[in-house]
């Protein structure tokens, strides 16, 4: 495509993304889906989890996001909701809860809000 003076221009970004990287706070986090939202006869609806890891650390963290309100109602499946904005502040908010990305141990698993906090 071309905008004004012949210049070319790049198409916009898709939103339903499945990994990528963000900067939080100076850092560089790789992130990547690993679960969209199912369900389970145990459990009943689970939600997306996305694994992030700071770029040169051992030590990832698993987000998970509660299921969709919509598959709550019984309606069908939608796309995924997860884009750069929500991976970061879910960055933030496992930071925060006690998350050390240089330390050595487990994965460490937590809880989001849809909007990542």
């Amino acid at each position: 495509m071309c905008g004004r003076n012949g210049a070319r221009r790049t198409p916009m970004q898709p939103t339903h993304r499945l990994n990528g990287t963000v900067d939080v706070e100076g850092f560089q986090y790789e992130w990547e889906v690993r679960r969209e939202p199912q369900w389970s006869e145990k459990e009943g609806w689970q939600g997306m989890t996305v694994a992030v890891q700071q770029k040169d650390t051992q030590r990832g963290a698993i987000l998970e996001f509660p299921p969709p309100k919509r598959l709550l109602k019984g309606m069908q499946r939608g796309r995924l909701q997860i884009n750069d904005a929500v991976v970061s502040r879910g960055i933030r908010a496992a930071l925060q809860a006690g998350w050390e990305p240089s330390s050595r141990g487990k994965t460490m698993w937590f809880d989001v809000d849809a909007d990542g906090n």
